[in-house]
């Protein structure tokens, strides 16, 4: 083989695994920083994994919103008309939190009933839904889906509610 041609290959090879590597880092990096939209559905058939972070959404059931009065501590159960499970949260909860409204939550599924949320997201106003939890609600059936922003929800969901 020719010495030009030897050195272009090992060029065009160091290229090529340079680039591997570098794929490969971005993926792992990416992998860990996914998080996954779960049903209280899907998360109640065992679809969701165990121990992962992931956002899930449903309704905050009406009478389950337990809050201890000597730390932030709030526990709640979250649903979508088919599946449910309680999600515990330690913090200031959204100014729009109430029994009945849609919420997303993030955090780690830690039992198919248990859900330990580092942060909750309340809607801005009465009419919008985020089209997640829109969607699983219709399929579910929920009476709580009529409820949604039929204009399709341009607004988005923040911590503080504004």
């Amino acid at each position: 083989m020719n010495p030009v041609r030897k050195q272009r290959l090992l060029v065009v090879l160091a290229v090529l695994i340079g680039l591997g590597i570098a794929c490969g880092l971005m993926f792992y990096a990416l992998r860990q920083n996914i998080n996954l939209f779960y049903t209280p559905q899907q998360i109640a058939s065992g679809e969701a994994p165990l121990d992962a972070q992931m956002r899930v959404g449903g309704l905050v059931e009406p009478g389950t919103v337990i809050r201890n009065p000597d730390t932030l501590d709030v526990t709640f159960g979250l649903t979508d008309g088919k599946g449910r499970f309680t999600v515990h949260y330690q913090g200031i909860l959204p100014d729009l939190f109430r029994e009945g409204q849609g919420i997303v939550a993030n955090g780690t599924l830690v039992s198919r009933t248990r859900f330990e949320a580092e942060e909750v997201l309340a809607k801005h106003d009465e009419t919008y839904m985020p089209p997640e939890v829109q969607e699983a609600l219709e399929k579910a059936g929920h009476p709580g889906a009529s409820k949604a922003d039929p204009k399709g929800g341009d607004k988005e969901y923040t911590p503080s509610g504004y």
